[in-house]
């Protein structure tokens, strides 16, 4: 495709020595926060329904795909054509339910059939966690439990999961008393765990709740923001965030 073709030239220009200082610094590592960023702000554009934005997100996003490219064909790993047939040979593979002879009545038929066909794909994995991404920890909190939940490794009501909770949110203070940096982070991250696990329990996505408080904080934050005083005290800036909370 022509219009892929003169991008992919674009970005193997900013990597040539005659290019910029910052495209050529780049790693796939250096990248991958950039990466992310461009997928959360796809993900905004398409909650808005702002096909303009999505337009130019997906555009970012497609920039990401062919720098990384660059800089793999530049190790000698693979192309950005290399990467384009794999994708399109795994999609055929993975549907042989309209490229093959498998027969489906719905979508819960594809998915199975999905997870068939990758599975004898990733023979090497050998627990129903692997293959869950590491990076966006949230997520792969909440796949984690998920995985093991299937195997009836899960709580069996949602009272049960407070109790845990408190639980973690004890130990975290026993540690902030003995001021170990270390074991007071390692608590946090199971305070956080069992929190997101509650919320998976629930049926409920925890990064949907999470965003939902994000917004709630962000609303009443701009409140106190427009209507606080130069210099405002913190007693000041609690006064009107709880008058945010009222006007809600």
């Amino acid at each position: 495709m022509k219009e892929i073709d003169q991008l992919d030239q674009v970005m193997k220009k900013l990597r040539s020595p005659e290019g910029c200082p910052w495209d050529r610094e780049q790693t796939h590592k250096s990248l991958n926060e950039c990466l992310l960023g461009e997928v959360a702000e796809y993900m905004d554009a398409a909650e808005d329904g702002d096909d303009h934005a999505m337009r130019e997100e997906l555009g970012d996003l497609l920039m990401q795909i062919v720098l990384n490219a660059a800089i793999a064909e530049e190790r000698g790993a693979f192309t950005l054509k290399d990467v384009a047939a794999d994708v399109t040979e795994k999609m055929i593979r993975r549907h042989p339910h309209v490229f093959g002879n498998e027969a489906v009545q719905n979508s819960q038929d594809v998915i199975k059939l999905w997870e068939k066909v990758k599975k004898e794909e990733k023979k090497e994995r050998k627990s129903v966690l692997d293959g869950i991404p590491r990076h966006v920890a949230l997520s792969q909190a909440e796949k984690m439990q998920k995985k093991a939940a299937k195997l009836g490794f899960d709580w069996s009501k949602q009272e049960d999961i407070i109790e845990k909770i408190q639980e973690e949110l004890d130990e975290l203070k026993a540690e902030l008393k003995n001021g170990d940096d270390i074991r007071i982070d390692s608590e946090s991250g199971d305070l956080l765990f069992a929190v997101i696990n509650f919320i998976r329990f629930r049926k409920r996505h925890a990064e949907d709740v999470l965003a939902d408080t994000n917004a709630k904080f962000s609303r009443r934050f701009r409140f106190v923001e427009a209507n606080m005083s130069t210099n405002a005290s913190i007693d000041e800036m609690e006064k009107l965030w709880q008058q945010a909370k009222e006007n809600e």
